[in-house]
Formats: C-alpha cells, sequence, structure tokens
C-alpha cells in the first residue's frame, strides 16, 4: 500500500501532484520564499537543530527571505515578475542537515 501511495504523491507519476507542486511554487514565487522556510523550528526541535548547524550564511538569508515575505504580506503586494521568474522555491538548503540530524 506505501508504494501506491508513494506513487500517487510523486509529481513525476501523477498529474495531481504535479498540479499542487505547480501551484505551490507558485505561491512561494510570489513572496520569494523556499518550501524549506515553511518548517518552524519551534514546533519541531530537529528543524531547530538542524538550523544550528547550517552556515551562518543560509540561517541569514533564510531569515532574510521570511522578513521580505511577511513585509510584502502586511503591504498587500508581491515580488515584481522579474524577480518571481529568479526565484528557485524548491532548491533545498535544509534536508540534507535534517538527514543528519
Amino acid at each position: 500500500m506505501s508504494s501506491f501511495l508513494q506513487s500517487f504523491l510523486d509529481p513525476k507519476k501523477s498529474w495531481l501532484a504535479a498540479l499542487h507542486m505547480k501551484s505551490l511554487s507558485k505561491r512561494l514565487r510570489k513572496y520569494g520564499l523556499r518550501y524549506d522556510d515553511l518548517y518552524d523550528p519551534y514546533y519541531d526541535l530537529d528543524i531547530k537543530e538542524a538550523l544550528n548547524r547550517l552556515p551562518h550564511e543560509i540561517v541569514d538569508a533564510r531569515n532574510q527571505r521570511l522578513k521580505r515575505a511577511m513585509d510584502l504580506s502586511m503591504k498587500h503586494e508581491y515580488l515584481p515578475e522579474n524577480l518571481q521568474q529568479m526565484q528557485t522555491p524548491f532548491r533545498s538548503y535544509l534536508q540534507d542537515m535534517l538527514a543528519l540530524v
């Protein structure tokens, strides 16, 4: 049963998962966020530990993205189109460190 579920959730095999991934990517690009930015370090101690082990430059960039997204949200604005196209919402920086933790 788990292989069926994994194939259903894989965007390469399921059109519904691909549609969800495209929609999520579009929403993240509007604010300049990455998917890993959505993890809350106060909710999960593994996330907190992984963030503590990452280099300060990566954590600072994450904090800047979160601040920019909050600012844009409060102003009811989005990033300009040219900056939205430059965003990489699914480039991971946290998953490798989470695997070690």
